[in-house]
C-alpha cells in the first residue's frame, strides 16, 4: 500500500506553526516549542492577549501531535483533518474515521506526550478497542483532541507560568557527575500563573531552589572528598551551556547536609537565575552503620572464644585495622556484647581533631552440633564453678 502525505491536504501545518522542517528531532522540537511558547504565552502579551492565546494554543498543538511518534505519523500521512478522525475522502475507512483493518499497526494504540520537562503525565490518544469498519463503534480510533495548552506548558516547564507567583519543579536534564555517574537532575523552577486569582502580574522574584539529592559513601563523609558536577544550565533564547561545580565534602558532614550555589541554575523569564541546593545522602555500607558520630559494626566469634577470649582486626572506612578484644579477664563475653573503642568513631566535623566511637557487638556462635565427649568436658570444665 502506497505511503499518503499531507501534502496538499487543508488543515494546519503544525511544523511551519514550530517553525521546523519535517525532519525535525525532538531536540529541535524541544527548542522550537520553548522559544515560541515563551514569546506567545498569554501572561506574557497582557496588550496582545487575543492574538497571544490563539498563537499559544496552535504552537502547544503543534507540539503535542509533533512530539509523540504515533501522532506524527497519523498527521504526515493524512494532515489534521484525517488526525482528529475524518479520513480524506477516499482513505481506508471513509470520512467515518480509520477502520481497525484499513490503518494497519494503529488500531486500538494510546500515545504519549514525551515533553522536554518533569513528566508524570501522559497525554493519551484514546482509541477504541476490538475491531470494526468505518464510521462504527466498534473499531477504529476516537479523533484526536488537543490537550490544554497550559497543561503542555506545564509539563514542559515543570510547573505552571513562568510569569506568576508560587513554586515548584521539573524541567529537563540537570546534572551528572564525573566520579559516580549520577542521575540526571531536572532544573526549571516556575510558579503558578494562569491558574492565579484574577490580577496576579508578574514580579520579579528571587526562585526557590532547586533541590536534588547528592548520594554520598560513608567513606567520603569519613575522609572528606571532593565531587564535581557538571550541570546544563537553561537559557531563556533555547540555548544551554555547561559548567562544573565543585563541592569539598567535610569529613564528618552528615546525611541532610544542604550545599547551595546562588544563580548557578536556569535562566527564568522574570530576569532571575535558579539556585542549585544539594542535599547530601548516605548510601548505605554493607559493614559498617553511623549512628550520629559514633559508628557501629559486627564481629562473629566461636563459643569457646566467648569464654577463652578473643582478638579480631576490624577493616576501617579508611582502610586502617582497628584492634577488638574481648574476654581477656575473667568475664566471658556473652552474645550481643558490646566493646567500645573511644575515637574510632566519625568525625565531628565542628569539632576539629575529634572523633566518635566505634561500638562492636559481638555475636556468638554456637555449634551446630556437640559429641558426648565434648560435653563430658564441658561438665568436668565447670562443675568445680558450679
Amino acid at each position: 500500500m502506497p505511503v499518503r502525505t499531507n501534502q496538499g491536504m487543508g488543515g494546519k501545518d503544525y511544523y511551519s506553526i514550530l517553525g521546523v522542517s519535517k525532519d525535525a528531532d525532538e531536540d529541535t522540537l524541544k527548542k522550537a516549542y520553548r522559544k515560541a511558547a515563551l514569546k506567545w504565552h498569554p501572561d506574557r502579551n497582557p496588550d496582545n492577549k487575543e492574538l497571544a492565546d490563539k498563537k499559544f494554543k496552535e504552537l502547544s498543538e503543534a507540539y503535542e501531535v509533533l512530539s509523540d511518534k504515533q501522532k506524527r505519523t497519523i498527521y504526515d500521512q493524512f494532515g489534521e483533518e484525517g488526525l482528529k478522525g475524518g479520513m480524506p475522502e477516499g482513505g481506508p475507512a471513509g470520512a467515518g474515521g480509520f477502520a481497525a483493518g484499513g490503518f494497519p499497526g494503529f488500531a486500538g494504540f494510546g500515545g504519549g506526550f514525551p515533553g522536554g520537562g518533569a513528566g508524570g503525565r501522559t497525554f493519551v490518544f484514546n482509541t477504541a478497542g476490538g475491531g470494526g469498519g468505518a464510521g462504527g463503534g466498534g473499531g477504529g480510533f476516537r479523533p484526536f483532541t488537543p490537550s490544554s495548552a497550559d497543561d503542555i506548558f506545564r509539563q514542559f516547564f515543570g510547573g505552571a507560568s513562568p510569569f506568576g507567583m508560587g513554586g515548584g519543579m521539573g524541567g529537563g536534564d540537570f546534572m551528572d557527575t564525573d566520579d559516580d555517574g549520577g542521575p540526571s537532575m531536572p532544573g526549571g523552577l516556575f510558579g503558578a500563573g494562569r491558574g492565579a486569582r484574577p490580577g496576579a502580574r508578574a514580579k520579579a522574584r528571587q526562585p526557590a531552589s532547586v533541590q536534588r539529592q547528592l548520594p554520598v559513601s560513608l567513606e567520603d563523609l569519613y575522609t572528606g572528598t571532593t565531587k564535581r558536577l557538571k550541570v546544563t544550565r537553561r537559557h531563556l533564547d533555547g540555548t544551554s551551556s555547561e559548567k562544573v561545580l565543585t563541592i569539598q565534602i567535610k569529613p564528618g558532614w552528615k546525611a541532610g547536609t544542604k550545599i547551595k550555589f546562588a544563580n548557578e541554575g536556569d535562566e527564568l523569564p522574570d530576569g532571575s537565575v535558579q539556585d542549585i541546593e544539594f542535599v547530601l545522602v548516605e548510601k548505605p555500607h554493607p559493614r559498617i552503620k553511623r549512628d550520629g558520630d559514633n559508628l557501629r559494626i559486627e564481629v562473629d566469634v566461636e563459643l569457646w572464644e566467648s569464654i577463652a577470649g578473643f582478638t579480631r582486626r576490624v577493616p576501617h572506612l579508611d582502610g586502617h585495622a582497628v584492634e577488638v578484644s574481648g574476654a581477656q579477664g575473667s568475664t566471658p563475653t556473652k552474645p550481643g556484647d558490646e566493646i567500645v573503642v573511644r575515637g574510632e568513631g566519625m568525625p565531628i566535623s565542628k569539632l576539629p581533631g575529634k572523633k566518635g566511637d566505634l561500638i562492636v557487638k559481638v555475636n556468638v556462635r554456637y555449634p551446630a552440633t556437640v559429641a558426648p565427649a565434648q560435653k563430658e568436658a564441658v561438665k568436668k570444665i565447670f562443675a568445680s564453678g558450679a
